[in-house]
């Protein structure tokens, strides 16, 4: 029965720092920002602190969270390490790192999307669609969608039938997610347009535009960025 129990307090604890993760991202709260106390968590998520405190200590695990003694709990990163398999999020100039990241997309994905045209089954295109659909319903009603931003470009990269390109995914994902991080999302009807652009091209088995329709969508990113530079 204590298994079972132990068991129950972990399960609910996983789910509860999603919850907080959540939170931090659609508050949103900034990076180096204090996390309001145990009592506040736990009345805001309908838990016990020592859940909140649980699901905390799985948050500093993912880097996410930094516990300074005798001050509280500090938004360290918006990354999770297990979606930074290159560190990247220790990076302090996010700006700087998105444009590197956003120049690496450019290289990549045009050509991963043109693979993806000649490769994609039926079920790719259907999935496709779906994260399509889903992703302009959460711009619509004000939601974050970055899960579904990051599972599009996921989806395409497996389109492509390639394996290597496959292990790639990881340093996609991070950059998908340090963008919508940097500009908040404002990109809102663009992302619509231009994923909606690739995954007719794919479907019709269009490689060049495909590759086109991609690269339409780096450049809106790229020069999004360039222009916070600039401010």
């Amino acid at each position: 029965m204590g298994e079972l129990s132990h068991l129950k307090s972990k399960l609910l604890a996983e789910q509860v720092q999603e919850q907080i993760y959540q939170y931090i991202l659609n508050t949103p709260i900034a990076i180096g920002a204090k996390l309001p106390n145990e009592f506040e968590l736990g009345e805001k998520f309908g838990v016990g602190r020592s859940t909140i405190r649980e699901a905390v200590k799985l948050l500093i695990s993912r880097g996410i969270l930094e516990v300074r003694r005798g001050s509280g709990t500090y938004v360290v990163s918006t990354t999770p390490m297990d979606l930074d398999p290159l560190g990247l999020g220790a990076v302090e100039d996010k700006m700087a790192l998105a444009m590197d990241l956003v120049n690496v997309r450019m290289i990549l994905e045009p050509g991963i999307a043109e693979m993806a045209a000649m490769n994609a089954t039926a079920r790719d295109v259907e999935r496709l669609r779906e994260l399509c659909a889903v992703i302009e319903q959460k711009i619509e009603t004000g939601e974050n969608y970055i899960e579904e931003d990051i599972a599009f470009h996921t989806a395409v990269a497996k389109c492509s039938g390639n394996m290597v390109v496959e292990q790639l995914v990881p340093i996609i994902d991070t950059a998908v997610m340090m963008f919508v991080n940097v500009t908040h999302r404002k990109l809102t009807q663009e992302t619509i347009m231009t994923h909606r652009a690739v995954t007719d091209a794919i479907a019709e088995r269009d490689p060049m535009g495909a590759k086109s329709a991609m690269m339409m969508h780096m450049t809106f990113n790229r020069n999004m960025i360039k222009d916070m530079m600039k401010q």
